[in-house]
């Protein structure tokens, strides 16, 4: 109930420019820097969630203190291109510190310390110094209010998989959530063909208006829904038997429709199969 809810409130307060920072690149970057760093499976999702958060704030806060110096279209067409070359200027650096601070949340035993985060950085030929390396975190924090701990996609997951255990679906828990969490990846690295998939699905359409598009922001932020989704496609995978059944349950714990999370399971599959066939 309480995930529930505050993935409710997420979505209530969504900003339209969410997922912009959530881009396969920058996505696979986390995760490829999380597995050099040996981090844990929650912290390269908290990363990637704390860096599309802190990013879409300064952006809003650098847009507004331009804005107001320069009202003019020419000042506000001249105040982007600095907002934009200031962005690209510090983004390896608050990528690191987004990645350091999620460390740190996880309580695991590979926290990121300056020295490990300096190193990597020196070694992109980037000069930082700890001084900078901790004003970085700092300007994070302060942006987002201290307000850094949040429940991420994987949380939803491993909460569910143990209420449909507590519910007697018998299903092979350990693999299942290897493969839950291998799909989560799978779906964060192919997000927009995923999404795209599903946008199409949902309308009956292959070419969306730009208003369908943006409505369809909050199906494509929704926690919970990209939960069920995974763990449908991971147990139509491993055991496509106790598929239906699962369905079932996963719609009276969460009153997402059987169709709806039909649809996110055969947008996930089709995409990992490569194939156009219904």
């Amino acid at each position: 109930i309480h995930l529930a809810t505050e993935n409710e409130q997420y979505l209530s307060e969504l900003p339209e420019q969410a997922g912009y920072f959530k881009d396969t690149r920058i996505v696979e970057f986390i995760f490829l820097l999380s597995e050099k760093w040996h981090l844990d499976q929650s912290t390269r999702y908290q990363a990637v969630e704390l860096l599309e958060r802190f990013m879409i704030k300064q952006v809003e806060q650098m847009c507004g203190d331009r804005g107001n110096a320069k009202g003019r279209a020419q000042g506000q067409r001249s105040s982007w291109s600095s907002v934009r070359d200031q962005i690209a200027n510090t983004f390896v650096l608050r990528l690191v510190s987004c990645v350091q601070l999620a460390s740190k949340l996880s309580l695991h035993y590979s926290r990121v310390t300056s020295d490990t985060a300096l190193k990597f950085l020196q070694s992109l030929k980037y000069s930082y110094t700890k001084q900078e390396l901790l004003e970085s975190e700092l300007a994070v924090l302060n942006t987002l209010h201290f307000h850094i701990n949040v429940s991420t996609p994987l949380v939803y997951v491993e909460l569910l998989l143990e209420v449909l255990g507590y519910n007697g679906c018998l299903l092979p828990a350990k693999p299942l959530h290897q493969l839950c969490v291998q799909l989560l990846d799978f779906c964060y690295l192919t997000r927009e063909t995923i999404y795209d998939t599903l946008l199409k699905i949902a309308i009956e359409n292959s070419t969306p208006s730009k208003l369908q598009i943006a409505k369809f922001l909050t199906v494509k932020e929704d926690f919970m829904l990209l939960a069920v989704g995974v763990i449908s496609a991971g147990v139509f995978i491993l055991s496509p038997g106790h598929w239906e059944q699962v369905v079932e349950h996963l719609n009276c714990i969460t009153g997402i429709t059987p169709q709806s999370i039909l649809e996110f399971s055969y947008a996930v599959v089709r995409r990992i199969v490569g194939s156009t066939t219904p």
